[in-house]
This record gives structure tokens, C-alpha cells and sequence, in this order.
């Protein structure tokens, strides 16, 4: 009876032993597989995912903007150099016109000069004379005119003594 006893509960104990095994390597093999994350996960990462990319944008914003304002400077900078040289330039226009029309006026208070006949030309304070002059100190005498004129800084006397 011992051993009817040791048969059957045999097979029992092996079935249960079978079922637990089978149970232990369901439970190993359920370990290594990944969860599904949960919903509060997923919405964890999209936030994650989302205030990277904001803050990649805002970098690249604020990198866009700094070259822009960057750019601006320059043209900002080259706009007022342009503007100065086109102002010396204009007063340098303004600066020779005047000093031309003070040649001439002081040409004309001589008695021995024409004014009239006298090619009065300046260029950046430089001022040519060309013409006739009716003797060597008339001609001397047009190159100090010239020179006495303020803005002058040199007198190219091409004046020629006329023969009497």
C-alpha cells in the first residue's frame, strides 16, 4: 500500500511540480519583456520632448536675431560713413565755389586784372589761373590775390604776360 500510495501521489507532485515550473518561467520570461509605458509616462515624455524643441527654437531665434541686429550695425554704420563722405563732399564742393567766387571778386578790384578774361578753377583748395595778364607784376599780383583767399592751400599761376 506504501508503494500505491508513492504511485499516485507521484504523478501529482510531478503535475504540480510541472505547473510550477511552468509558472517560475512565465514569470522570468514576463520580467525581461519591456512594459508598455503608462499614459502619465508618455504625456512625461511628449513634455520632455516638446520643451526641448521650444528651447532648440529659442536658441536658434535668439542666434537669428543676433546676426540680424549684427547686420543692422553695419548697415547702419556704413549708411552713416556714406552719408558723412557725401557731406565732406558736398562742402568741399560748396568750400571751392566760394573760394572761386572770392578769386574773382578779388580779381576784380584790381585795375591791372580782368576778371573777366581770368579762368579762375579750384579743386580741393587748389586753384589754377589761366588767362592773359598784362605784365609780370599783374601776374604776381593774381597769384597773391589767389593765395590771400582762405581755404587756399596752393596756386597754380598759368597766367601769361601778354607782350605790349
Amino acid at each position: 500500500m506504501n508503494n500505491a500510495k508513492t504511485t499516485s501521489f507521484h504523478p501529482a507532485h510531478r503535475v504540480a511540480s510541472l505547473l510550477a515550473v511552468s509558472a517560475l518561467a512565465l514569470g522570468l520570461a514576463a520580467c525581461n519583456k519591456t512594459e508598455e509605458p503608462t499614459v502619465g509616462q508618455r504625456l512625461d515624455s511628449a513634455v520632455e520632448k516638446t520643451e526641448q524643441a521650444a528651447a532648440d527654437a529659442r536658441a536658434k531665434a535668439e542666434a537669428a536675431m543676433q546676426s540680424a541686429e549684427t547686420k543692422m550695425e553695419k548697415g547702419a554704420a556704413s549708411a552713416e560713413a556714406t552719408a558723412k563722405q557725401a557731406a565732406d563732399t558736398a562742402k568741399g564742393a560748396i568750400d571751392d565755389a566760394t573760394i572761386t567766387a572770392q578769386v574773382n571778386a578779388g580779381l576784380a578790384k584790381d585795375p591791372d586784372l580782368s576778371a573777366v578774361k581770368i579762368n579762375v578753377d579750384t579743386v580741393n583748395g587748389k586753384v589754377t589761373l589761366n588767362g592773359p595778364a598784362p605784365s609780370t607784376v599783374a601776374r604776381d599780383r593774381a597769384e597773391t590775390i589767389a593765395k590771400a583767399v582762405s581755404g587756399v592751400t596752393s596756386v597754380n599761376n598759368q597766367l601769361v604776360v601778354n607782350a605790349s
